[in-house]
């Protein structure tokens, strides 16, 4: 049985390289198109088997009551649906901001399904799995399937994509940012005009609704972008034609991004800002998880 604590299972981050919602089910859940870019920097986690079903995180996360986090929930949820008698203690070594928009919780999520479903010897399929995740947030399936993906509905209806390689600077300006009020706000844009893949690669239009809202909420986020945007100017950052690169927002924040041509690029930007807690990663079409 696989069961090495040493072995280190990565949940990656995510980016929304644009996010749209073109209407509301009536249920109150919102309809999206988005793409999830996934990239090859995130969290690690660690599972130590244990025959006795207790399951426990060994390395808590300051604010979240163990019960409420998604890596115990995730692990319970598999235990239950498959009658597993077996446990694991799990450790994190968090290197993804919380609430900053880059899938943090939802990934170690996913990741907590995979690596128990293999180390357990569970055997769900990768839909079986996916179909868990989305009991536990719209944006853990595209991690369990482990692939950047174009998505619809609440987030949970999936399609591959093959994206540019690029690398990306990630800045996390540090404020917590309320999804739940975001969603639920008066002058949230729920009517953008539904466009297709090929509308995506075309680059015309792409939008993240939810940006306006929280620079006008968040000073810290506008800040970023602001700054961002203006060192994509000086660092000549552009597009293939010729347009300067400009700075977005990812999910519903706080973390804002600059999609580069390379990582010399993108180390020039970073190397342009006054000191930020940022990171540089890859953009990767495969999860590096699933190279495990």
């Amino acid at each position: 049985m696989n069961n090495n604590p040493d072995i280190k299972w990565l949940a990656p981050a995510k980016l929304n390289l644009f996010l749209h919602i073109i209407g509301r089910r009536d249920d109150g859940y919102h309809l999206l198109q988005t793409v999830f870019q996934l990239l090859d920097y995130g969290d690690e986690l660690s599972f130590d088997l244990n025959d006795h079903g207790a399951i426990g995180l060994d390395t808590p996360m300051d604010g979240v009551a163990q019960a409420d986090n998604l890596i115990i929930r995730a692990a319970r949820l598999l235990q239950e649906q498959t009658n597993c008698r077996l446990g694991a203690g799990i450790c994190v070594d968090k290197k993804l901001p919380m609430g900053g928009g880059v899938g943090g919780g939802s990934s170690d999520a996913a990741t907590t399904l995979v690596a128990l479903n293999k180390i357990w010897r569970t055997g769900l399929t990768t839909d079986q799995l996916a179909a868990l995740g989305l009991q536990l947030g719209a944006d853990v399936p595209v991690f369990v399937r482990g692939c950047s993906a174009w998505a619809e509905g609440v987030g949970e209806i999936l399609q591959p994509v093959s994206l540019p390689e690029r690398y990306f600077l990630v800045i996390n300006p540090g404020v917590p940012v309320s999804t739940a009020n975001l969603f639920s706000h008066s002058q949230l844009t729920r009517d953008c005009t539904a466009i297709t893949i090929r509308g995506f690669h075309s680059g015309v239009g792409l939008r993240n609704v939810f940006q306006p809202l929280v620079c006008e909420h968040y000073p810290p986020v506008a800040k970023a972008l602001e700054s961002l945007s203006q060192v994509a100017i000086q660092c000549d950052v552009k597009k293939a034609n010729g347009e300067v690169r400009q700075a977005m927002m990812t999910g519903t924040g706080a973390c804002v991004f600059l999609a580069c041509d390379s990582k010399a690029q993108a180390q020039k930007v970073l190397s342009a800002l006054p000191p930020v807690d940022g990171f540089i990663a890859r953009g990767v079409d495969r999860s590096a998880l699933f190279d495990q």
